[in-house]
């Protein structure tokens, strides 16, 4: 489920009270940064006084006393006896090591820290007319110590006297130098302080007007939110969570155009939640009728089921039957097809002995061809013989006395030649008469050949029908195969259909229950008022009035004598 916020056009409380509580932190923040910061300001304005001129102001100061009384002492010495030179001297020594002991420092300063280019320049005067000085001053107390008073007294007047004015001078500028940034870094800090006293007000003053206003402006807000006191809103809720429907929710605070209160949401909500609860109590009558109606058209649904199941168990039986037969049937095709096959596969092989026996026949006709030519021949050679012997013995019967040897030899001769061609003849004849009968026995084994391959062909065509008649068996045992299966599952789905009509039964009778469920729970909410309560309405709310709003529940009407008809339809999809 998905939760339930609503589409937000302006800022939440929340955000309000933080936006404020940011805005005050924020000028406060503003405030502690501008404060710290001035103060880092003022101290480091006070620190530059007291830390750096104050020590280079007091530093000059010595230079100041030691140069000024080092002048004395130089005076004194001109005027004093020699009996007092000595301490004279001491104390000219003792003053030149002051001057040492704060030269140093002050140089230490300068060398630490980043100085003003005039302050520089001023020490370096300072220094530059020390490096002047001092040896005139040497000068001078070398010609006391040498009993020179006079010669002293001169250096004294004409050289070291103006030489310590003007190293006083340097001084005391150097000393001015450093009191006027002192004054100007104490000016600095008072101004700052002064600005940032303006700075807090002004941002006091903003920041208590921005809290009166943003005050003000979420007062407003929250009670425009909530259209009336928190207290009204809480009685209201409570009335609804009590199931008291029959109160009218009266506005204090009317929301704006934008954005709807809660007590309007309250009286809306109040509304519908009539409309829906009125609604529901009709709904779950109807859904009590519809559901006696439909627990009676399960019955006899469950009734014709089970009326088809039997059906279905006999026809299934009867296809098992069927099938068995078209089984048997295919194995008869199946073993007639293979024995066509077999005699398809003894007639080639008979038509392949005819064709070698007409080829044996053509063979013997072309041999016999050959002995009677051959014959032939030798009986050209016996009339041949014949005649040469009948030619000797014509010969030899000239010859008298002396030819009758040859001659005997030629009868015989010609005796052997007349009975050679009388049996050539005799052959001829047979192998004349053995051709006549093998061309007889070639055309015989000609049409036996033919009429066997007509045979192998008739064979072939039987054979060609029973693997049609074997592959339709097949097919078709195949295909009752599956009418079986079809009818097995129909007898499922039917068995499925018996169940299934069991918990639609079930179902219907749950849902009457959930409809009695529905009227006992809907009946929590009074849509009218008692007459005890009519006088005395809740606080913040008052009888209500027949609401405007849209019902949230549409009921769809159907009627009872379809109800069950559609419950059929859905039952069987």
């Amino acid at each position: 489920m998905h939760p339930l916020t609503p589409k937000r056009r302006s800022l939440s409380v929340a955000a309000q009270l933080s936006l404020s509580f940011a805005l005050v932190l924020a000028m406060m923040l503003v405030l502690t940064v501008v404060s710290i910061t001035k103060v880092n300001a003022i101290e480091g304005s006070l620190a530059r006084v007291s830390e750096d001129n104050n020590v280079k102001q007091r530093y000059a100061i010595n230079f100041r006393g030691s140069v000024h009384d080092r002048a004395i002492a130089l005076r004194d010495l001109t005027l004093v006896g020699d009996a007092e030179v000595k301490d004279v001297m001491a104390l000219i020594d003792k003053l030149d090591a002051d001057y040492q002991q704060s030269a140093k420092p002050l140089d230490a300063v300068f060398a630490s820290m980043s100085v003003r280019p005039d302050e520089r320049a001023s020490l370096e005067r300072i220094k530059a007319v020390e490096v002047r000085a001092m040896p005139l001053a040497a000068k001078a107390i070398a010609a006391r110590k040498a009993g020179d008073i006079d010669a002293a007294r001169q250096l004294m007047l004409g050289q070291v006297k103006p030489a310590f004015v003007e190293w006083l001078a340097a001084i005391n500028q150097f000393i001015d130098l450093e009191e006027g940034m002192s004054q100007a870094e104490s000016a600095k800090a008072r101004s700052t302080a002064r600005g940032f006293q303006a700075f807090m007000l002004i941002l006091l003053s903003a920041a208590l007007v921005a809290g009166v206003v943003l005050a003000t402006l979420i007062t407003r807000s929250i009670r425009g939110a909530l259209g009336a006191e928190p207290d009204e809103v809480k009685h209201v809720a409570l009335a609804v969570d009590r199931g008291e429907l029959y109160h009218e929710v009266t506005l204090r605070h009317a929301g704006n155009a934008r954005r709807q209160s809660i007590m309007e949401a309250l009286a809306e909500m109040s509304g519908n939640l009539r409309n829906t609860v009125s609604e529901v109590r009709d709904a779950a009558a109807g859904v009590a009728t519809i559901s006696a109606q439909i627990a009676a058209g399960n019955s006899d649904l469950s009734a014709r089921t089970e009326d088809q199941a039997a059906s279905l168990e006999e026809t299934a039986s009867a296809m098992e039957q069927l099938t068995a037969t078209v089984k048997q049937n295919d194995g008869h095709a199946r073993e007639a097809n293979q024995l066509a096959r077999n005699a398809s596969d003894i007639a080639k092989q008979g038509g392949a002995i005819v064709e070698e026996v007409v080829d044996t026949m053509a063979a013997i006709n072309t041999s016999s061809r050959k002995i009677v030519d051959i014959i032939g021949v030798i009986d050209g050679i016996a009339f041949q013989t014949n005649i040469l012997a009948l030619n000797a013995a014509v010969e030899a019967a000239r010859a008298g006395e002396q030819g009758r040897g040859f001659a005997v030899v030629a009868t015989e001769v010609r005796s052997l030649a007349q009975r050679s061609a009388a049996a050539a003849k005799e052959v001829k004849q047979l192998i004349d008469a053995s051709v006549n009968n093998v061309e007889a026995g070639t055309r015989l084994v000609e049409r036996a050949g033919e009429t066997m391959e007509q045979i192998v062909a008739s064979v072939q065509q039987v054979t060609d029908v029973m693997g049609e008649i074997s592959t339709a068996s097949h097919e078709q045992s195949v295909g009752i195969e599956e009418v079986n299966k079809a009818i097995a599952l129909m007898d499922q789905v039917t068995q499925h259909n018996a169940a299934l009509v069991e918990q639609a039964s079930a179902a219907v009778a749950t849902l009457q229950e959930q409809a009695v469920n529905l009227n006992q729970a809907v009946g929590v909410f009074q849509l009218e008022a008692p007459d005890a309560l009519v006088a005395a309405p809740v606080a913040g709310v008052a009888p209500a009035r027949t609401a405007q709003t849209a019902p949230l529940l549409r009921t769809v009407q159907v009627p009872l004598q379809v109800a069950p008809a559609l419950a059929m339809e859905k039952l069987a999809a």
